[in-house]
C-alpha cells in the first residue's frame, strides 16, 4: 500500500484567486521522487512558465535525497509539466492575453505513486480582497466555536 504525498501551497490561495485548476504530470530523475514520496518538497516560491510550446514549473523545491550518490539532483531547478496540447494551448492564450498566471496549488502522488502537480490559472488578489477571505475565514471559525459548544 503506497502512502499518498499531499503538499500544498496555502500562499497561493491568499494571493491569487483561482480561476481554472488542471492536473499536469512531471518530468523527474530517480531521486527526485524519491525526496517527494518522503514529503521533502516545497512549491510555496513556485510558478510556471512557458517556454516555447511547453510548460515548466521554476524555483520548485525537492530536497536532494539523503542515500544519494554523486548522480543526485539540484534541489532547485525547472521541471517540465506534461500536459495535452489542447490544455497547453489553452493556458498559454489565455496568460498572454488577458495577464493571468499559473501557480502550483498542490503536489501530490497518485493512486499508481506517479508524482502529479495541480497548477491553477490565477489573477492576483487585490488587498481587500485579502482582507475580505480573512474575514470569511474567522466567522467560519467561530462558528465552528460554537457549533462545537452545543
Amino acid at each position: 500500500m503506497l502512502k499518498t504525498v499531499n503538499i500544498l501551497n496555502k500562499r497561493a490561495r491568499y494571493d491569487y484567486e483561482i480561476i481554472e485548476k488542471f492536473t499536469a504530470g512531471i518530468v523527474l530523475a530517480g531521486t527526485e521522487i524519491k525526496s517527494i514520496r518522503l514529503g521533502k518538497a516545497n512549491i510555496t516560491e513556485s510558478f510556471c512558465e512557458f517556454s516555447g510550446t511547453e510548460l515548466f514549473a521554476i524555483n520548485t523545491y525537492i530536497e536532494e535525497y539523503t542515500f544519494g550518490n554523486q548522480f543526485n539532483h539540484k534541489a532547485r531547478s525547472e521541471r517540465k509539466l506534461l500536459l495535452n496540447k489542447k490544455e497547453l494551448k489553452s493556458l498559454a492564450k489565455s496568460v498572454q492575453a488577458k495577464g493571468l498566471t499559473i501557480v502550483p496549488l498542490k503536489l501530490f502522488t497518485n493512486e499508481k505513486g506517479l508524482a502529479k502537480l495541480e497548477i491553477g490559472l490565477c489573477r492576483g488578489k487585490k488587498t481587500y480582497d485579502k482582507r475580505e477571505s480573512l474575514k470569511e475565514q474567522d466567522t467560519k471559525r467561530d462558528l465552528a466555536r460554537i457549533k462545537k459548544e452545543f
